[in-house]
């Protein structure tokens, strides 16, 4: 199977030396580690996306370079190399990033890379989970095109060391930066791609499913200008989607591909600035964005249950939980309730009927109130401690400590575990 390689064909590889500019000025000073907090980074995509422009637009904006070098060269890969360049589209000076495959790669499927990811601990937690997240949902698409179980599914021998590449960079710079991330509507190609399993219509269905309640318009071109790999960031990463968002701007990057469009600079901008005062205030809401799937069962043991649940969450559920209720003839059973994006309510109810007795699922549209939500790291004596923001103009922060950091902080030190959440609750507050 494939991740479908794709990722550098249309947006292209560039050439250049690992760490080295190639004779490039830099655009602006290097940001600093969380310079994005209570900030917007818009997603530019006006010649659509994929994982190595996004990885050169973060870059170009001001992440520094080893930030990269740091998160990707102790994965367990060899025979590649990644370089650094710059490419001149419309007169724009843009960043390249490239993985060039030096030796033959052996073949890896989700499971293997899931691990790999999981164990990645020199990773931050925000940018290890954002990489497994995105990572996961590419494989899942592939999982349906191929109508393979997930775990089977194999990536192209190339394809998943650049694409494995790409997310984890792409990860650690959302996270370095951590700001809310906004994207355009993505254009969408025509035509069809030629891959090495022969030809497949553009998008490629991978990406399709990638997108999946994403915004997408017609770009009026036979090109591929979303990836598998470009989608799947932007699904994990974006919060909303706008051809332009309230924002006054501060700093811009761009990311270049090497293929030359006919019709617009091979591009993608990324922007990062505060909330426009103009904006409305408060929470954002979206009138039956979600589905409520509910089933009620009193035939079924706690175990099952709970890789029910688990099972949910994992399929993309936005959450999944249980309520005590009683059903006919006074039987104490359970009502399992899961909330998902409209786009996999079917999926979801397809777990629900396959890891559960019920016979049948209830479906109903709800509107969702959310905040905005970003992934910080602070240091406290005990280790780094990722942090989880909820955000929104004229509210009180939501302030989360990462658990299983926690947790692991707290056997370390053999300390408390509500000591190492003040701990690091309170390194946030004096960053703030």
């Amino acid at each position: 199977m494939t991740d479908s390689g794709k990722n550098k064909r249309d947006h292209g590889h560039a050439h250049g030396e690992h760490g080295h500019s190639h004779g490039t000025v830099e655009r602006c000073r290097p940001l600093e580690r969380g310079c994005g907090r209570n900030k917007l980074l818009f997603l530019d995509a006006f010649s659509g996306i994929s994982g190595d422009m996004t990885v050169a637009a973060l870059i170009d904006l001001g992440v520094p370079r080893e930030v990269v070098t740091r998160a990707v060269d102790p994965l367990p890969m060899s025979g590649y190399r990644i370089e650094f360049g710059a490419s001149t589209r419309s007169a724009i000076r843009a960043t390249r990033f490239d993985v060039l495959i030096d030796s033959p790669q052996p073949s890896r499927d989700w499971r293997a890379i899931r691990n790999m990811l999981s164990q990645a601990e020199h990773l931050p937690q925000g940018a290890r989970h954002l990489a497994l997240r995105a990572f996961g949902l590419l494989a899942q698409a592939e999982s349906e095109v191929h109508g393979v179980e997930i775990e089977k599914v194999h990536f192209h021998e190339v394809g998943a060391v650049d694409s494995i590449v790409d997310i984890v960079a792409a990860a650690v710079c959302f996270d370095y930066i951590g700001a809310a991330v906004v994207c355009s509507p993505l254009p969408i190609g025509r035509g069809m791609i030629a891959c090495e399993h022969g030809a497949l219509p553009s998008p490629a269905p991978a990406t399709l499913l990638c997108l999946r309640a994403i915004p997408t318009f017609d770009a009026g071109i036979d090109a591929e200008l979303v990836t598998p790999t470009g989608a799947c960031l932007v699904a994990a990463t974006a919060t909303a989607f706008s051809r332009w968002p309230s924002l006054a701007s501060e700093k811009v990057g761009w990311g270049a591909g090497s293929r030359e469009l006919v019709d617009r600079p091979n591009l993608l901008r990324v922007v990062l600035g505060s909330e426009s005062e103009t904006r409305p205030k408060g929470v954002q809401t979206a009138e039956g964005s979600h589905i409520l799937l509910e089933a009620n069962v009193d035939d079924m043991s706690g175990e099952i249950i709970a890789y029910a649940l688990q099972s949910l969450l994992e399929a993309g559920a936005s959450d999944a939980w249980t309520t005590p209720i009683g059903m006919k003839k006074g039987r104490p059973a359970l009502m399992i309730s899961a909330l998902a994006p409209r786009a996999e309510a079917d999926r979801i109810a397809r777990v629900m009927l396959s890891e559960t007795t019920t016979l049948g699922v209830r479906l109903r549209a709800v509107g969702r109130i959310e905040r905005k939500r970003i992934t910080v790291e602070v240091q406290t004596q005990y280790g780094n401690i990722a942090i989880k923001i909820g955000k929104n103009a004229g509210l009180p922060d939501n302030i989360a400590p990462e658990y299983e950091d926690c947790r692991k902080a707290a056997e370390t030190h053999g300390v408390p575990l509500k000591l190492v959440y003040a701990q690091a609750i309170a390194a946030y507050l004096k960053k703030a």
